[in-house]
């Protein structure tokens, strides 16, 4: 990881800078995501640059208890493999146990498999799932 990123949790981030983000990494936000989302997360964490830009991100919701799950994580496109993805995961996972959470949970496409059991160092475990819309 490069010396120029500041990591921190809840550090106050826009929804303007939220969807750029996201939508620079691959994601289509909707206007007014992240401010509809923010007030039910546990935390988030963001990584910006020596210019205050954001360039990584990771929300946590929870179910107000000891389960903690990992949303919408990027990073910028020009900043990936320079371990800021894990960095905001480490310390999402760390502002999770402070908050007294016993297990963090992550789903993620085949592709993103390397870096979440290796890098993050999730393991695999049983789950079910169910499409709620079409396509």
């Amino acid at each position: 990881m490069t010396d120029d990123l500041v990591i921190r949790w809840r550090d106050e981030v826009t929804d303007d800078e939220a969807a750029e983000l996201v939508a620079s990494s691959g994601g289509t936000p909707e206007p007014g995501w992240w401010d509809r989302v923010r007030p039910h997360s546990l935390g988030w964490v963001t990584a910006r640059a020596a210019d205050g830009g954001l360039v990584g991100f990771v929300n946590v919701a929870w179910d107000g208890a000891r389960h903690a799950f990992l949303v919408d994580t990027a990073t910028h496109p020009n900043r990936q493999r320079q371990g800021i993805g894990t960095a905001v995961v480490r310390c999402a996972a760390e502002g999770a146990r402070a908050a007294g959470c016993e297990w963090l949970h992550v789903d993620f496409e085949p592709h993103l498999e390397r870096f979440y059991l290796e890098s993050c160092g999730f393991r695999t475990t049983a789950a079910g799932l169910i499409r709620l819309t079409g396509g």
